[in-house]
C-alpha cells in the first residue's frame, strides 16, 4: 500500500486549488529512466486510467497504474523543507540502490 504523509498531502492540495480547471486527482508512477533504471513520476491526472488503483487521503485522490503497484508497495511519499529545498520525498522499501542524484533508483 502507498502511503502519503500529512504534509505531502497538504501541499498536494495546495497546488491542486491553484490549478484551473481542478484536477480529480495525482497519478504516482515509476517510469523507466534516470542513471540507476528507474524514477518517480508525479503529475496530476483528470480521471483515473481503466486499471489503476485509488487511492484516498482525505479529499485527495492518487491513483497508480499497476505495473507501478509493484515498485511502490510500502512506499510513503513526504513533502520536506530544508536549506538545501523542498520537494516531495519518496521512502521506498522495494529499493536496492539509488545513485547519487537521489532522483533515480534500482529494484
Amino acid at each position: 500500500m502507498l502511503q502519503l504523509t500529512e504534509k505531502a498531502v497538504e501541499k498536494v492540495n495546495e497546488i491542486i486549488s491553484a490549478q484551473e480547471p481542478k484536477p480529480a486527482g495525482l497519478r504516482i508512477a515509476v517510469v523507466g529512466g534516470g542513471c540507476s533504471g528507474f524514477s518517480y513520476s508525479m503529475a496530476f491526472e483528470n480521471a483515473p486510467g481503466m486499471l489503476d488503483k485509488t487511492y484516498r487521503f482525505g479529499d485527495l485522490a492518487v491513483y497508480v497504474d499497476q505495473a507501478s503497484l509493484l515498485y511502490l508497495d510500502g512506499a510513503e511519499v513526504d513533502y520536506v523543507e530544508n536549506l538545501e529545498g523542498a520537494g516531495f520525498k519518496f521512502g521506498n522499501p522495494n529499493v536496492k540502490s539509488t545513485c547519487g542524484c537521489g532522483s533515480s533508483f534500482s529494484a
